[in-house]
């Protein structure tokens, strides 16, 4: 089952996404005589219940009882999620990590093999597709992230990783948007990243119940896998080509590691962290190391106001955005502080 988040009078509502229509829930539901809310976060906090009324109405579409979808020019979709309860983004990729130390001269860390990691994003910077408006500083070096992510369905503390898999409500795709200059900036000190991250990450298109990825599973000991391509174009030319099945630690691993003390609630997103060859940063590195060795000319490549940047991954779909510079923008970059 496909699920979205939809406005069309600057109200997000819910939806189930079948066949390139959409069906308003709450209004199926009540025409099946049973209630369900009409927000996206509410209806997670029904856990399994509110879960298995939604199947039913999508197997009512399927069966041809419900034949009403939304037919408005002004529909628009959101982030599936559009206002989530947390967002955190993990590390999971060694192809990734390993390349870009590499590329920056360093070893391979060995804590990446001890435990997964990850941190704090903005959730009230969550965006779905469509236009991204971004600040003067965040063009200097704009990255895209070719990320794959899960939603929470229902609250957990201290989950093990052999049960964390039946806490995943669905998958969504995820581009963490990245201003590099103000990421290396700030990083100097130790400390996030945060200015360099907190301004936009887009997920969607929409969100995908685990059932309908059952094809691609496979079962491990530390949690499903799943055999799911993913690739990126840039203003139409295809530049990242990865795969999920290569996430070093499992969805269930991570959510061991982040529940460990704390609760997870529903409507929790959790990135895996870049896939490899999945961002600019990366890509940048390998390429000038290349030329290097061929003695050809170089220039780094970066998202430019009015580009297109397009994730595309196996099951669920493709999230496009498009960036725009906000009319009105200003820089925050280092301004050195008197002392005395």
């Amino acid at each position: 089952m496909k699920l979205v988040s939809y406005t069309t009078k600057k109200k997000d509502r819910l939806g189930i996404y079948l066949d390139g229509k959409i069906y308003d829930v709450e209004e199926c539901a009540a025409g099946m005589g049973f209630e369900l809310p009409r927000r996206m976060r509410r209806f997670l906090e029904g856990g399994d219940e509110m879960m298995n009324q939604a199947r039913q109405i999508e197997t009512a579409i399927k069966e041809g009882k419900i034949t009403s979808f939304i037919q408005n020019p002004d529909l628009k979709l959101l982030a599936p999620i559009p206002n989530p309860t947390s967002c955190r983004d993990g590390y999971a990729f060694r192809q990734h990590v390993q390349t870009a130390r590499r590329n920056r001269g360093v070893e391979m860390i060995p804590e990446f093999d001890q435990y997964p990691v990850f941190y704090f994003t903005n959730h009230n910077a969550i965006f779905g597709e469509g236009e991204i408006r971004v600040e003067d500083d965040h063009l200097r070096q704009l990255d895209f992230e070719l990320e794959v992510a899960i939603v929470i369905g229902k609250e957990g503390r201290n989950i093990s990783s052999s049960e964390a898999d039946g806490y995943i409500a669905g998958y969504l795709i995820m581009n963490d948007l990245s201003a590099r200059i103000l990421q290396m900036e700030e990083m100097k000190l130790n400390l996030g990243p945060a200015k360099g991250k907190d301004f936009a990450t887009t997920i969607g298109p929409w969100l995908v119940t685990p059932d309908e990825l059952e094809p691609y599973k496979s079962q491990t000991e530390f949690g499903n896998k799943y055999d799911l391509r993913m690739t990126a174009k840039h203003n139409g030319k295809q530049i990242s080509d990865g795969n999920m099945k290569d996430m070093n630690w499992t969805f269930a691993e991570i959510i061991e590691r982040a529940s460990y003390g704390v609760r997870l609630l529903p409507g929790d997103v959790i990135g895996s962290g870049t896939v490899g060859t999945g961002c600019y940063l990366e890509l940048n590195g390998t390429w000038a190391l290349e030329a290097k060795e061929t003695g050809k000319d170089f220039s780094p490549i970066w998202l430019k106001d009015g580009d297109e940047i397009e994730l595309e991954i196996t099951g669920l779909g493709i999230l496009k955005n498009t960036i725009r510079k906000a009319k009105k923008s200003r820089s925050i970059l280092t301004k050195k502080k008197k002392t005395s």
